[in-house]
């Protein structure tokens, strides 16, 4: 049984602040999922813009964090990256919205289920990765975690071919083709994100087995 006692006692900060930003970086794609249903909802964006703020707080806490803090229990390198990683999170999911409320009439009728599903289990899972790592769980469930993060990616990306392909089929206007694989192209980078941080995280684990 592997634990990450050694590195992350009980209410460490870092993790507090990590933690944090994950959840944040969840709701974001929540939100973007949300408004990909009522892309005219304004409120949403609104919203979205508002948790990315957040991420962009707690990203700068923790870099203050590092500067006044001389002992941490994960190495600084480490810390940044997944700070680093998770901000991209919430950063790619905003630029989505935005495309996606540029689009308007391009996107109607298009079904976004799939991707969304998707986008949605990348965060949730990137998210338990976080904790778990506070809960002081053993290296498979780690391993599990990421795995089931690397099947969505890899989902993701035979769903991108798929609509790709579709898209090349000549049966859409020029423009419309264009925004349509705008759109897929960011909602691919949010799942590549996300698989991004899952490795960070992988990585420091079995860096510290």
């Amino acid at each position: 049984m592997f634990s990450l006692q050694k590195l992350f006692g009980k209410g460490d900060r870092f993790h507090e602040l990590l933690e944090a930003a994950a959840k944040e970086a969840h709701e974001s794609v929540r939100l973007v999922i949300e408004l990909m249903k009522s892309p005219r909802d304004t409120n949403k964006f609104d919203d979205l813009v508002m948790a990315r703020r957040k991420e962009k707080k707690i990203s700068e806490q923790i870099s203050e964090e590092l500067v006044n803090t001389f002992v941490t229990g994960l190495e600084r390198e480490d810390i940044e990256a997944l700070a680093r990683g998770l901000y991209k999170i919430p950063k790619s999911a905003e630029k989505l919205a935005e495309r996606f409320m540029m689009a308007g009439k391009h996107i109607e009728g298009i079904d976004f289920s799939r991707q969304a599903l998707m986008m949605e289990q990348a965060t949730e899972t990137v998210h338990k990765m976080i904790q778990q790592l506070h809960a002081m769980e053993d290296l498979e469930k780690i391993k599990e975690l990421n795995d089931k993060l690397q099947y969505v990616e890899g989902e993701a990306d035979k769903v991108m071919n798929e609509l790709l392909r579709d898209l090349y089929s000549g049966k859409f206007e020029a423009l419309r083709t264009i925004v349509l694989r705008d759109i897929f192209e960011l909602i691919e980078k949010v799942v590549d994100r996300c698989r991004d941080v899952g490795n960070v995280v992988t990585h420091i684990v079995l860096k510290n087995s």
